[in-house]
């Protein structure tokens, strides 16, 4: 079972940049597609980015295109999440997620980190 836990969450001004990272257990990350979600306050759960496990194919969510970029290395066992330009509604916790493909985080869950985007 594969465990995950997110870091490099912060406090950043509007139009800076900040990188997170996600660390998993295990001999079999390649296995798995990759996501990131977040957690707006008073907001659902969104979709973020997803990457295959091979990083071939990534997928982002309109409101992150051209702005954050999801990458992999296998050889570490993480993912991370490149976030430039960031805004002020950027603002969340942030989750990264592991399962069987893109369209289903269906293995793990991390704890999520915070990133908090300042005006």
């Amino acid at each position: 079972q594969v465990q995950l836990v997110e870091s490099g969450g912060g406090l950043v001004q509007a139009g800076g940049s900040l990188r997170l990272s996600c660390a998993a257990s295990g001999r079999t990350f390649s296995r798995y597609a990759m996501g990131w979600f977040r957690q707006g306050p008073g907001k659902e759960r969104a979709f973020v980015a997803t990457i295959s496990g091979t990083g071939e194919s990534t997928n982002y969510a309109d409101s992150v295109k051209g702005r954050f970029t999801i990458s992999r290395d296998n050889a570490k066992n993480t993912v991370y999440l490149q976030m430039n330009t960031l805004k002020p509604d950027d603002t969340a916790v942030y989750y990264c997620a592991a399962g069987d493909n893109i369209a289903t985080m269906n293995r793990a869950w991390g704890q999520g980190t915070q990133v908090t985007v300042s005006s």
